[in-house]
C-alpha cells in the first residue's frame, strides 16, 4: 500500500480540515473553535498515524478513532448552526461532507478486517 498522502480517505479529511478552519477563522470563542478544530485535525491525523501503524488490525483501530472524530465534527456542526456561527447551508455541507467521510471510513475499515 502507498502513502497516506495518496489515500482518498486522507485527502477527504484535509478538505474538511480547512473548511472547519475558514468556518471558524473569526469565530471569538476560543475553546468551541478549537475543539471543532481539533476534532477536525483528528481526522486527518489518525488516518495518517494508523498507515504507520505498521498492521491492518492498529490501522482499523486508528480509523475508528477517526471515524468518532466525524461524528463529533457533525454534532459539533449542529451548534454552530444554532449559534449562527454559520449558515444552514454551510452547516448542511459540511454534515454531508462528514457522513460521507464516516461512510468511507467504515467501508476502509470492513476492507481491513481480515
Amino acid at each position: 500500500m502507498s502513502d497516506f498522502e495518496t489515500l482518498k480517505i486522507w485527502q477527504n479529511a484535509r478538505v474538511i480540515v480547512n473548511e472547519i478552519y475558514k468556518m471558524m477563522e473569526n469565530h471569538k470563542d476560543f475553546g468551541f473553535r478549537e475543539q471543532i478544530q481539533r476534532a477536525a485535525v483528528s481526522i486527518m491525523n489518525n488516518i495518517a498515524e494508523g498507515k504507520e501503524s505498521g498492521s491492518d488490525k492498529m490501522f482499523a483501530r486508528y480509523l475508528l478513532i477517526a471515524k468518532g472524530s466525524c461524528a463529533e465534527v457533525k454534532s459539533m456542526l449542529y451548534l454552530c448552526e444554532d449559534l449562527g456561527i454559520c449558515s444552514t447551508a454551510e452547516a448542511d455541507k459540511l454534515r454531508e461532507m462528514t457522513e460521507i467521510q464516516i461512510h468511507a471510513l467504515q467501508k476502509f475499515i470492513s476492507y481491513l478486517k481480515v
